[in-house]
């Protein structure tokens, strides 16, 4: 703030706006603007409310125009021998003086506040810059990982659909031997049906007829003692519950010993 701008702030706290119209000066040299001079003033004891000073002094307090007329300048400071309008400049230059000065402290003590807000910001944007980083590092491993996999699978993928297009080229290959080897075998049965029905002539009701096969000749029979064939039967075992096999096949019992019969 510069010396030839004549702008001032209230000193109230949270405050701080620009000072127009008429303003409350104390003797503790703060201004506040006319609404919270107004308040804060209006009943006793009186306290700053910038510095905690008492204001017991009937001109304590006072409630100035800041853009005073020109016949107000004119007839102020009119009669008064120069000494007094010297100390009256030298003190309101001091108040405005002192107001700067308080300014640039406040100044101060907000950049202050502000660079260490801004340190502790950058601080912790450090810190969630730090476990962004590891929090990347360990989504890029694991995206690394995955493109790993992905790839194995890619190639077992390929794998597969090799071995499967084999297999579909195979069956294809079998397919058309099975459909040859079917229409062979269909032209082979057309061929044969007529050479079938010459050997196999139909009987009345529709029946093939077969050949006649040779007689099967009667089995061997046991000639008796006399050679008749009367008392001849079946030559069998006569121990059912052993059985019949090449070393164990024998004779009855009773016939054991006997020559074999011959005939004449």
């Amino acid at each position: 703030m510069a010396l030839c701008d004549d702008t001032l702030l209230c000193n109230f706290p949270k405050c701080r706006i620009k000072l127009c119209g008429f303003a409350w000066v104390t003797a503790c040299s703060h201004a506040f603007c006319d609404q919270h001079g107004s308040g804060e003033f209006s009943h006793s004891p009186v306290i700053c409310p910038a510095c905690s000073s008492a204001l017991s002094g009937k001109m304590d307090i006072v409630r100035t125009e800041l853009s005073p007329s020109e016949e107000y300048k004119a007839m102020v400071l009119a009669g008064l021998r120069p000494e007094v309008v010297l100390d009256i400049s030298t003190r309101a230059l001091a108040f405005w003086s002192y107001q700067i000065h308080q300014e640039r402290l406040y100044q101060e003590y907000s950049l202050s506040r502000a660079e260490v807000q801004i340190k502790q910001l950058e601080k912790m944007l450090n810190q969630q810059n730090q476990s962004r980083e590891l929090d990347l590092g360990a989504m890029r491993g694991e995206i690394t990982s995955l493109r790993k996999v992905m790839e194995e699978y890619k190639r077992k993928y390929s794998e597969v659909a090799e071995r499967l297009m084999e297999r579909n080229r195979q069956y294809q290959k079998l397919q058309g031997l099975y459909d040859s080897l079917r229409l062979r075998n269909m032209t082979v049965g057309e061929r044969d049906t007529p050479a079938r029905h010459a050997h196999h002539p139909v009987g009345p009701a529709g029946v093939f007829r077969h050949a006649s096969s040779p007689r099967v000749s009667p089995p061997f029979l046991a000639m008796g003692p006399k050679g008749d064939s009367s008392s001849s039967s079946l030559f069998t075992c006569l121990e059912p519950d052993i059985p019949t096999t090449f070393f164990n096949f024998r004779s009855p019992a009773k016939e054991r010993g006997r020559p074999f019969p011959q005939n004449q």
